[in-house]
């Protein structure tokens, strides 16, 4: 018997109901949807460059321009493939030092990028699948 009342005081039930319980309220919840800045840059000091960048929304662009380029869009999908590249129209006389870079850059943080020295037509690529 001292072991059943023992027993029977140890054992206890606390109740505790979380949200509160009364009337039950529907919220709608519109899902919010994140879109990335992605931005294609070419830069360097030759005269010009042929850039030929792709994106899952625009598919393959070309365009033949001076320095310095941007191409900004906008991408809300989580998986999103990225391709740019870039070759030079020629330097001017006056450098010494030939530079050509390609970025691409999501949301202000640099994605890839790729470059060259050298004084001849080099083409420069650079791609990736970018997940949120």
């Amino acid at each position: 018997m001292c072991v059943a009342l023992a027993l029977a005081m140890s054992i206890h039930c606390t109740r505790v109901i979380y949200p509160p319980t009364g009337p039950s309220q529907t919220t709608n919840v519109t899902p919010t949807i994140t879109k990335d800045i992605v931005s294609f840059r070419v830069l360097g000091n030759a005269v010009g460059a042929k850039v030929r960048f792709s994106n899952s929304i625009d598919g393959l662009n070309q365009i033949t321009t001076s320095l310095p380029f941007q191409q900004s869009i906008e991408s809300a999908k989580d998986n999103a493939f990225f391709y740019l590249e870039a070759t030079s129209n020629g330097y001017p006389a006056s450098v010494s030092n030939p530079f050509l870079s390609v970025q691409i850059v999501v949301n202000g943080n640099l994605f890839r990028e790729a470059s060259t020295t050298s004084v001849f037509f080099d083409t420069i690529t650079v791609s990736g699948t970018y997940h949120r």
